[in-house]
């Protein structure tokens, strides 16, 4: 029962089987491009320790560039401006950079907490 529930719920949020993910994933494509931010740039290291962590293994120009689109980001909407219609047209929305970093964090702690070994990192949240 619990496997045919999460395959029904993996077809109703795929972009290509339901009409309405995917006018979704359109609509927030368009609203990343006009900032020229990635989806993996709405993952806040603040609020969880995972995210930090995977952001803290991936290579510093990966996150200088990330960096970089949130401060662009950030000063574009303080101007109550959006990007250039030709700069709009070249950003990739949904090129994932932090994902995979992300599930590997996640599956190395849920690893250790089956051993019962301490973290390798705190988990604390300011």
């Amino acid at each position: 029962m619990a496997a045919s529930s999460s395959s029904l719920m993996q077809s109703l949020l795929n972009p290509s089987r339901n009409w309405f993910a995917a006018q979704h994933c359109k609509t927030l494509s368009k609203r990343l491009r006009k900032y020229g931010l990635r989806y993996d740039d709405l993952y806040d290291p603040m609020y969880d320790i995972d995210i930090k962590e995977a952001l803290d293994r991936l290579p510093r120009e990966i996150v200088d560039a990330r960096n970089q689109r949130l401060k662009r980001a950030i000063d574009l909407s303080m101007k109550h401006e959006y990007l250039a219609e030709d700069l709009q047209a070249l950003q990739t929305p949904f090129r994932n950079y932090l994902q995979d970093m992300l599930a590997l964090v996640k599956k190395e702690r849920a690893e250790r907490e089956a051993l019962g070994a301490l973290p390798l990192y705190q988990r604390t949240i300011p």
